[in-house]
């Protein structure tokens, strides 16, 4: 049984949504978001049940929003540290989407005329003086 809000889609590395941070400073890895929510990486214990603040980049610039953790589990362990996958849920939603940045209307609209290129002038082969040497 899907209890979703909203479908979810995987978030490139290269995008600016994919690092997020912790009020408190630690970092996150997200690994898929949907404007309700987000799976995120990170080596931080957050326990179920934690109200947390994030900054995310959205399509609106940085935001800080504040969150609940739904779940956490253990997916890697190394030498100096354990990571988790932590299911956050938003308290409002976000614009998660992957198009990139909206434009204002009037920009989306108008047409924008190709440069022009600098006119190349023919050098003259000699230097000419008009004024005459003076003896």
């Amino acid at each position: 049984m899907e209890r979703r809000r909203k479908p979810r889609r995987p978030v490139a590395a290269n995008e600016p949504l994919s690092n997020a941070r912790l009020r408190t400073g630690g970092q996150l890895r997200i690994v898929d978001a949907s404007s309700w929510g987000v799976l995120a990486d990170t080596a931080e214990r957050l326990l179920p049940g934690r109200q947390l603040d994030i900054h995310v980049m959205t399509a609106q610039g940085r935001t800080l929003v504040r969150c609940r953790v739904i779940r956490a589990f253990v997916v890697r362990l190394t030498l100096d540290s354990v990571h988790f996958h932590v299911a956050l849920a938003f308290d409002r939603a976000l614009d998660v989407h992957v198009e990139g940045y909206p434009l204002p209307d009037v920009l989306a609209v108008l047409e924008v005329e190709p440069g022009k290129r600098y006119p190349v002038a023919a050098l003259p082969a000699d230097i000419e003086f008009t004024d005459l040497p003076s003896a």
